[in-house]
């Protein structure tokens, strides 16, 4: 090849790698200048945080207990010839429930009537011839001694009428106590003993129980400082008491507190307390587990916001919070009760503040957004959002 002609390809060579190297400078420049470009703001809701009075909850776990609890026994002895009520139902105060044979003491009774009439008619008699001993006295007819027999006579007649009239009072109530009504108006267990058996007072087993039914007690232990700052700085106020059952999901009963045990239970370091919840329709039954919510007497100015703001930090708990300019900053926070549906913040937050409710983990601390401005409490999440 002519050395012209090899001059000319090295030229070309040369001016094609210049080419390259300017291209990847170019490329090199837009990519240096894409990476540090600022990212663009995520968008996420934002609350303000609420401010008012809100009533100071405390919950509690406790158990149902009758007011009134009786246990059925006999008081005489007999054959038990009949059951009047079914197992587990609602009876009224005088309600018959068992009947024991009762001919013996009706035997008794008449016998006691017979007793009193004879005393009766000897009373009548001895009143009569004291009578007329008074008008022989007078006339010297008769003698002192048998006089004061006629009195003693007289007397010992009335005193065996007195003592007539009591044996008949004890046959008739005997007599009263075959028939084994209700004491109380509740709910009646079942029957421990069936016809035909031999009863008899005493010790031995009841022939059922009874539990009032129309208020019922929950039960329930407070711990030493929630009765000290709530219970006993209520100074005699009435506590707000809510009640829920094991099948309800909020607190469906109210009560009010009826009593506070004598003394604190030194070894578990509670004191048991006693709420009265009306209970018109029976279904209340003694025993059941029912979640207690006790309130404060007073009202108190608190901080709220929804629970869904708030982020775990290993053992602390934090919120962001919007300031200028959009930025979020890091907020550590110490919660307290639940207030419909939202948390208490003891500490950390103000009225006011505006913070991050919904996106959290799109966000870290001093990361600009772009709010998306809803009330508290009502934040849903950026996928639910048409």
């Amino acid at each position: 090849m002519p050395l012209r002609q090899k001059n000319f390809v090295l030229a070309a060579a040369l001016a094609g790698l210049f080419s390259l190297g300017a291209g990847l400078a170019v490329y090199h420049g837009q990519a240096g200048a894409a990476s540090t470009a600022a990212p663009a703001a995520a968008t996420v809701d934002v609350a303000e945080v609420i401010g008012r009075a809100v009533t100071e909850w405390q919950q509690y776990s406790g158990r149902l207990e009758a007011v009134e609890r009786v246990e059925i026994h006999p008081q005489v002895s007999g054959i038990l010839t009949a059951v009047h009520f079914k197992d587990g139902s609602l009876v009224k105060k005088g309600e018959l429930l068992f009947t024991i044979d009762p001919r013996p003491f009706a035997a008794e009774v008449a016998r006691a009537e017979a007793q009193l009439a004879a005393m009766e008619a000897r009373v009548a008699y001895t009143a009569s011839d004291l009578a007329r001993g008074e008008r022989l006295l007078a006339e010297n007819a008769i003698a002192r001694r048998d006089f004061d027999e006629k009195q003693n006579a007289a007397r010992e007649a009335k005193a065996n009428l007195q003592a007539a009239k009591a044996a008949l009072n004890v046959a008739q109530l005997n007599l009263e106590y075959t028939r084994i009504t209700a004491p109380i108006t509740g709910r009646v267990s079942r029957a421990e003993v069936t016809v035909g058996n031999l009863v008899a007072p005493g010790n031995g087993p009841a022939l059922t129980s009874l539990v009032s039914a129309d208020r019922i007690y929950a039960a329930f232990d407070v711990d030493e400082q929630s009765y000290l700052k709530v219970v006993s700085g209520s100074q005699g106020k009435a506590l707000p008491i809510h009640l829920g059952l094991a099948n309800d999901e909020g607190y469906s009963l109210q009560g009010r507190l009826s009593s506070v045990d004598n003394r604190l239970d030194s070894s578990s370091g509670t004191i048991r307390l006693r709420a009265l919840v009306d209970n018109p329709d029976g279904k209340l039954l003694p025993g059941l587990y029912a979640r207690i919510r006790l309130g404060a007497s007073g009202q108190r100015d608190a901080v709220l916001i929804d629970e869904k703001a708030v982020g775990t930090d290993q053992a602390r708990r934090f919120v962001l919070v919007v300031g200028e300019g959009n930025q979020t900053a890091y907020r550590e926070v110490r919660l307290g009760s639940l207030q419909d549906g939202l948390r208490v913040v003891e500490s950390g937050l103000k009225a006011g503040e505006r913070i991050v409710v919904n996106g959290l983990q799109r966000v870290r601390p001093g990361d600009p957004v772009t709010p998306n401005i809803v009330p508290m409490g009502a934040a849903v999440p950026a996928a639910a959002k048409g």
